[in-house]
């Protein structure tokens, strides 16, 4: 899925999908000797594209898009692109049904935590040779990966960062966060003690995600820790393991001493309001805060995410991949190297306000003229994917329910470990 925060409040819950339907997916017609991990990069012939193009989008027509569409067929003419919006909230199921019905459209924006799925499925061709890792952000590459191919090409980039009023902190005797573990919280305690005094307004020194979804700020506390949740190699999950642990008291840290809500507070309104003085999203909220309280500009900045042993955060957004089932493989491969083209895929991230995926586009764009994307590039840089494994999403709900039991004080870390470490030994790697 898009892993912003901003569309788990309008989209429901993704439903992960059945035994039923991967079973289905092995059993139309593909060869034995093909599939995932086998799979040789596909082809893309020379000369203009011609032919009918059919694309899906996911969430409200895309504008931006469409525009590059247009500018795709004024360069090659001979071919119509068609263009369907699929609502997040419809987006996986949508997709894995064309998938096992071998009905799929030739070209799709996926999210990048389905990609291993859908690509388990056997759904996705192999990325052509002549698309480069190197011209992207490493860990938005690793997004398209599945056993170690590459299924798609990165789009939409999405991390998180620190978002800070700067009045508020100026209030505290802070002019920056820290950079460190220690020091950022030691920053929030500090600033948790002017709430109703040097700050009326202050409820919490930072907000809080809690329940769906909450995986994408903790997992990078793992990463930082020089640790991970699951060892490719031996296909086990390291639940189990000191850096978990030591991100896990972190993460309890901070709600268990009152400095963040627990109630699904909403972060964007408490941080307008002046009731929270930090939190972390994504790129969405540069724009938004821009937009609807344009009275705040010069009172918040963003910051990269204090570290531990290691800066690290999360890879997240969104992939485009061509379907095994395309009816114009060529003319789609063809499309999504000119929407990831440095100048385009440039154009596209200004007009519709994502981050671009590659660093060529970064700097087509001229972010780094705007002090506040700073710290998305730093992010950018050493952000990390999630296990490409297919039944991530139940994973990530096991994550999530214990998170919230953290939060809550109603478990230990030692018991989140312990169960985490067994719910995800039962559900396994999948496929």
């Amino acid at each position: 899925m898009r892993t912003s925060t901003r569309h788990t409040v309008r989209t429901v819950r993704i439903v992960c999908v059945t035994i039923t339907a991967a079973l289905l997916a092995t059993g139309c017609g593909r060869s034995a000797d093909s599939g995932p991990g086998k799979d040789a990069p596909a082809a893309v012939s020379a000369g203009k594209a011609t032919g009918t193009l059919v694309m899906w989008s996911m969430g409200d027509t895309d504008p931006a898009l469409k525009d590059l569409a247009t500018k795709f067929k004024q360069e090659n003419p001979d071919v119509d692109v068609k263009i369907t919006p699929v609502p997040w909230g419809e987006a996986h199921n949508k997709l894995t049904t064309a998938i096992a019905g071998g009905n799929t459209p030739d070209l799709s924006v996926i999210g990048t935590t389905w990609m291993a799925e859908l690509a388990a499925m056997n759904g996705l061709q192999a990325t052509p040779s002549s698309f480069t890792s190197s011209d992207f952000y490493p860990g938005q590459w690793d997004t398209t990966k599945y056993k170690n191919t590459a299924y798609g090409v990165p789009f939409i980039a999405n991390t998180m960062v620190l978002y800070y009023r700067t009045d508020l902190a100026a209030k505290a005797g802070i002019t920056a966060p820290a950079t460190d573990w220690d020091g950022y919280l030691k920053d929030l305690k500090t600033l948790q003690a002017t709430a109703g005094k040097q700050n009326p307004k202050l409820r919490y020194a930072t907000g809080w995600n809690i329940g769906f979804n909450s995986w994408i700020f903790w997992l990078p506390l793992v990463w930082q820790q020089g640790g991970d949740i699951y060892d490719a190699e031996s296909g086990a999950f390291t639940f189990d393991s000191p850096a978990v642990a030591k991100a896990l008291e972190y993460y309890a840290s901070i709600p268990t001493r009152r400095m963040a809500p627990t109630d699904k507070t909403d972060s964007m309104q408490a941080f307008q309001a002046g009731q929270i003085a930090t939190y972390q999203e994504g790129p969405w909220v540069n724009g938004s805060l821009r937009k609807d309280a344009p009275k705040l500009d010069n009172t918040w900045k963003t910051a990269p995410l204090p570290s531990g042993q290691q800066p690290a955060g999360f890879a997240g957004g969104s992939d485009l991949a061509v379907f095994k089932s395309a009816k114009n493989s060529d003319a789609a491969w063809k499309f999504v190297r000119f929407l990831t083209d440095p100048a385009n895929l440039a154009t596209y991230a200004k007009s519709s306000g994502n981050l671009p995926a590659s660093p060529g586009a970064w700097t087509a764009a001229k972010f780094d003229d705007d002090e506040r994307m700073h710290a998305f590039a730093e992010q950018l840089k050493v952000s990390k994917a999630p296990p490409a494994i297919t039944t991530w999403q139940q994973v990530a709900d096991a994550i999530d329910s214990q998170l919230e039991r953290l939060s809550l004080g109603k478990a230990t870390v030692a018991e989140v470990q312990q169960t985490l470490q067994s719910k995800a030994s039962s559900i396994g790697a999948g496929r």
